[in-house]
C-alpha cells in the first residue's frame, strides 16, 4: 500500500502528472506560521468536520431516499472539480481536519479521483488528519485501490439487507453481489469499512442481528441509522420508521452490549457487543438529538453550506467563490455562515408529511 507523499508522488500517472500542472498550487495550499482563527460556531463548537455532496446523482433509488423518477441538476449547475478543492482549503485552513466525500453516490461523479488526487496533499502536509468517504459500493471494486494509495484509510457502505431480492426492492434496481465484491476489494486494498444499515420497519428488522454478526466477523463496524424526513418520496415514512430504542432492545435479547465513549466526529453513539468483539453504533435524529456535540457542516455540489443537516438555513459560496480569484470573499462567506449555525435540528417522525425537511438527503449528502 502507498502511504507516504513520495509513495503518492511515485504513484502519479502521466495523466495525474498534468492535472496538477494544470491546476497547479494555489495560494490556499500554503500554511502561514501563524494559522487563521479556527471556526467556533455561537454555541463554542469548534466545526473540523466537512462533509462534501460531490452530486446528488446516484446509481441506485434507495426507496426511502430517493423517488423512482428523480429530477437530477443539471451539470451545468454542480461547482467544478477545482472549485470544490479550493473551498475545502478554505475549511481546512480554518480548522478543518476530516474531509468526508458523499453524494448521491460520490463514485459516479465524472473524473471525481482527479479530487481525490489534489485533497490528498493535505493528508501529506498533516493539515489533514482524515480523508473518508460514504458510498454505496457499487463502484468500489473499480476505484478502491486507487483510493486506498491516495490514503484513504477507512470508508462507510450504506448496506441495509444482506438478502439479495429485498436489496432489488430497497434499491430498485442493485445487485447485491457487486457491492459485497466492492466491499472485499476495498477491504483487500487496506481500507477499513464500517457499514451503515438504515432500520426498516417491516423489510430488514428480522435480519439486523445477524447482519451485525456478518460485518463483526469480517472485522467491520456496523451503524444502525434511524429513517431521516428528508426529501418527498413515494409513501408515507412512518410505515418506514423504526425507532432505534426498540430495534436495540430486540437486540438485547441476543447481544450483550456494553456503552463506549468511543466518537468518531459523527452522531453515533456506540457499543460493544461481547459475543461479536465488535463495534456497533447508533445514530438517532428522532428518538434522540445528537446535537449537542455537532462539530459539521455539510457542502452541496452547488456550493450551499448547511450548517444543520435538518435545517433550511444555507449560505450560497459559489457566488463568493466566483467573485473573486483570491479567497477573501468565500473566506468570509464561511466564517458569516458558521456565526448562524443553530443549536440542533427539530426532526420529528409524525410531523414528517410529506418531509420535514422538502430536500433530498441526496442534495444535501449522505
Amino acid at each position: 500500500m502507498l502511504g507516504s507523499s513520495r509513495d503518492r508522488a511515485n504513484a502519479l500517472s502521466p495523466q495525474q502528472s498534468t492535472e496538477t500542472r494544470m491546476w497547479g498550487p494555489r495560494a490556499t495550499d500554503a500554511f502561514a506560521p501563524s494559522a487563521p482563527a479556527p471556526l467556533i460556531d455561537p454555541f463554542q463548537r469548534a466545526i473540523t468536520y466537512l462533509r462534501i455532496s460531490v452530486t446528488d446523482r446516484c446509481d441506485l433509488r434507495c426507496v426511502y431516499c430517493m423517488s423512482d423518477d428523480m429530477q437530477f441538476l443539471p451539470k451545468r449547475d454542480l461547482l467544478s472539480l477545482e472549485e470544490l478543492d479550493r473551498l475545502c482549503a478554505v475549511f481546512i485552513q480554518r480548522g478543518v481536519r476530516k474531509l468526508r466525500i458523499t453524494g448521491g453516490e460520490p463514485l459516479v461523479r465524472r473524473d471525481i479521483m482527479h479530487l481525490f488526487r489534489r485533497l490528498s496533499r493535505h493528508l501529506d502536509t498533516g493539515a489533514l488528519e482524515e480523508l473518508t468517504m460514504t458510498t454505496n459500493g457499487t463502484q468500489l471494486g473499480r476505484f478502491a485501490p486507487e483510493l486506498a494509495a491516495l490514503g484513504v484509510r477507512r470508508v462507510n457502505v450504506s448496506l441495509d439487507t444482506l438478502d439479495p431480492v429485498k436489496f432489488r426492492a430497497v434499491t430498485r434496481r442493485g445487485d447485491l453481489k457487486v457491492v459485497l465484491d466492492g466491499i472485499e476489494t476495498a477491504r483487500r486494498a487496506g481500507i477499513k469499512v464500517k457499514i451503515n444499515a438504515v432500520a426498516l420497519k417491516g423489510v430488514n428488522e428480522d435480519e439486523i442481528a445477524d447482519m451485525i454478526a456478518w460485518a463483526h466477523g469480517d472485522g467491520m463496524d456496523m451503524t444502525l441509522i434511524e429513517v431521516m424526513p428528508l426529501g418527498e418520496i413515494e409513501g408515507d415514512r412512518t410505515d418506514q420508521f423504526l425507532p432505534l430504542s426498540v430495534a436495540r432492545a430486540r437486540l438485547e435479547s441476543r447481544y450483550t452490549m456494553t456503552p463506549l465513549p468511543d466518537r468518531t466526529g459523527g452522531p453515533a453513539r456506540y457499543v460493544r457487543i461481547a459475543e461479536t468483539g465488535g463495534r456497533l453504533g447508533f445514530i438517532t435524529p428522532l428518538t434522540h438529538n445528537f446535537c449537542e456535540s455537532c462539530n459539521r457542516v455539510r457542502l452541496t455540489c452547488t456550493g450551499k453550506l448547511y450548517m444543520c443537516l435538518g435545517q433550511e438555513d444555507a449560505a450560497d459560496l459559489r457566488e463568493a467563490l466566483r467573485a473573486s480569484p483570491d479567497d477573501t470573499l468565500v473566506t468570509q462567506a464561511v466564517i458569516d455562515a458558521i456565526a448562524r449555525k443553530p443549536k440542533g435540528h427539530d426532526f420529528v417522525i409524525e410531523r414528517a408529511r410529506p418531509a420535514a425537511v422538502p430536500r433530498h438527503m441526496s442534495v444535501t449528502g449522505g
